[in-house]
């Protein structure tokens, strides 16, 4: 199951940094079951919220060339306060190395001006004819509907502003 934790791209530095935003529903599914009478957002929810606002960064950088962005390590992972249903969740990735294979971020996650979690997080990138030659139309698939959904998150008005 996958969960879509980045709802808005707000800003973009080409290379260097990012900035999404999550808004927290009470109908998200997971809250039913953590904690149901005190629904906060997983721990493990907020770093993979960061994980997918960094591939975004890292998508950008690469123009769209790999297919696949996958979390491989997580360093100095502090959490500082709970995301309940009405807060929204702002992510603000910066790049430390962003190459062909991947990237080094760090990442803090606020609501408001509370600061709710740190990290260091280490992405790799791949497209899965890489390994297998006959998924390349896969792979090409895969690119052309995280290019849609770049475009339904903000992403192209994110880059166009960051030119002005």
């Amino acid at each position: 199951m996958k969960f879509q934790l980045v709802d808005k791209i707000k800003a973009i530095e080409l290379g260097k940094r990012i900035v999404t935003t999550k808004a927290l529903s009470l109908a998200e599914e997971y809250l039913a079951d953590h904690f149901p009478t005190f629904p906060v957002l997983p721990g493990v929810l907020m770093i993979e919220a960061m994980v997918q606002a960094a591939a975004w960064l890292i998508r950008v950088q690469q123009d769209f060339s790999k297919s696949i962005i996958v979390l491989s390590a997580v360093r100095n992972v502090r959490y500082a306060s709970f995301v309940q249903p009405g807060d929204v969740l702002r992510c603000e990735i910066e790049s430390m190395n962003i190459d062909g294979n991947g990237a080094k971020v760090k990442g803090v996650g606020f609501v408001g001006e509370r600061q709710t979690v740190s990290g260091r997080l280490e992405l790799r990138s791949f497209n899965l004819a890489d390994d297998k030659a006959y998924l390349a139309g896969s792979d090409r698939d895969i690119i052309e509907s995280l290019k849609r959904d770049f475009s339904l998150i903000g992403g192209p008005a994110a880059l166009a502003a960051q030119g002005s």
